[in-house]
């Protein structure tokens, strides 16, 4: 079998894995009694990871440089990215909802890069003159590997969002302390000096004051303390916490890449066009995702916000990558459009 024809057949297998995939882990979500589909669901999600890795090796064998040149192969790159995102995300959350919105994902940019390219956009073609450059691994693959992360963590921000659809819940992600219970200052009516501790919270570190004047030591102390209402199930609580420390979590690892990626451009493009900035739309858009991201990192660590106020900003970081990644070759040309649309 020759190379071509074994990336025909790898890029389909790939897809049809995936398809199968994606029902696996929705079957396995609808019916929480059938534990293996899960299972099931994962093993199909290595497989489609190994078919697209081996689609990227016969690619890069056969054209002779990283397959990263066109969009053909920069899709099936951020399917590869986002099947070994999910690993990392479903050994985190041990939930089946993570498969369950990869699975589709990476299911929808395979079958667009396989069955809606047209056969001259997925053939391997010489590079281009500004493409030879050691910096195409370097910056293009940093940059698909973070937007595939981004992706991942938003997808799960967008999940978190609707299970705690309707309700107003306080979290306590590992982005804020370890206390016992995140203090709501809006739930204080009376001020601190007045207010008394009942009974202290266990495993909270607040002391236990036995005898007479206890009381009184103790609202100089602490402030009462009372957890938030919360009417969220125990089990659907504990999937919010998971889903927003996991969606924290894996674009705390896309952020860094996306600023190496940034990085790394700048400097092949002060040495392809002698400027390390200039205003290009992707430069701009890559811009623009990184400050969204920076946001929600800023409001999340340094504002200690947590719940569905981040997730929101999370969310709407998925149609930013996705304009960065591809909108702007849709919209018009630019020093980045070559390999692309245009």
């Amino acid at each position: 079998m020759d190379l071509v024809a074994l990336q025909n057949w790898l890029d389909n297998a790939a897809f049809a894995v995936l398809f199968v995939t994606m029902l696996l882990y929705w079957c396995s979500t609808a019916f929480a009694s059938l534990p293996y589909l899960a299972s099931a669901g994962t093993t199909g999600m290595g497989i489609a990871n190994l078919c697209i890795a081996a689609l990227l090796g016969a690619r890069w064998i056969e054209a002779g440089y990283f397959p990263l040149s066109n969009l053909y192969e920069s899709l099936f790159f951020i399917a590869w990215g986002i099947t070994a995102v999910h690993f990392l995300a479903e050994s985190m959350s041990q939930s089946r909802l993570v498969g369950a919105v990869t699975a589709p994902i990476a299911m929808a940019i395979t079958a667009f890069a396989t069955l809606t390219l047209p056969a001259q956009m997925q053939s391997a073609e010489p590079l281009v003159p500004a493409l030879k450059s050691n910096w195409l691994m370097m910056h293009v693959s940093v940059m698909l590997l973070s937007y595939a992360a981004l992706m991942v963590g938003s997808l799960l921000a967008v999940v978190f969002l609707i299970v705690t659809r309707g309700q107003s819940i306080e979290l306590k992600g590992s982005s804020v302390g370890t206390g016992a219970y995140r203090l709501n200052r809006s739930s204080l009516s009376t001020p601190i000096a007045s207010i008394r501790v009942e009974e202290p919270v266990a495993g909270s570190g607040l002391p236990e004051f036995t005898g007479a004047g206890s009381t009184a030591v103790l609202s100089a102390v602490k402030p009462m303390v009372k957890p938030a209402a919360v009417s969220l199930s125990p089990q659907r609580l504990s999937l919010a916490e998971s889903l927003d420390n996991i969606s924290y979590r894996i674009i705390g690892l896309g952020f860094p890449l996306l600023t190496i990626g940034i990085i790394a451009g700048a400097v092949w493009a002060n040495e392809a066009w002698g400027s390390y900035w200039s205003w290009d739309p992707k430069e701009t858009w890559a811009l623009i995702t990184w400050l969204v991201f920076a946001a929600y990192l800023h409001a999340r660590i340094t504002r200690g916000w947590q719940g569905r106020r981040p997730a929101i900003l999370a969310a709407s970081g998925f149609m930013v990558v996705w304009v960065c990644y591809l909108g702007v070759n849709l919209l018009g040309k630019g020093l980045h459009s070559y390999g692309w649309f245009f």
